[in-house]
């Protein structure tokens, strides 16, 4: 019985959420000059170069250069204009 219900929790709640986080890992890895991203902090700007695991963004409204964190990205407009959200 609990064998059973472990596996209906897996396949319903685990299986999903690793797709979803593997996906967005993906997604994460072709962020692009220009794509314009909101960050975990709450954060909005445009992407100005992309290092290993960090971004530089242009911040506005004084177009302050700020470097955050890849993994702080939780949402991302690219340019040709397709929301996508973790």
């Amino acid at each position: 019985m609990m064998v059973a219900i472990f596996a209906i929790f897996y396949f319903l709640l685990i299986m999903p959420q690793q797709r979803r986080q593997k996906k967005w890992q993906e997604t994460l890895k072709q962020v692009k000059s220009g794509d314009k991203v909101v960050t975990s902090g709450g954060l909005t700007g445009t992407i100005l170069s992309v290092k290993d695991d960090a971004v530089v963004l242009r911040v506005p409204p004084d177009n302050l250069k700020i470097e955050v964190a890849r993994s702080s990205i939780v949402t991302l407009t690219t340019v040709e204009g397709t929301p996508q959200a973790k």
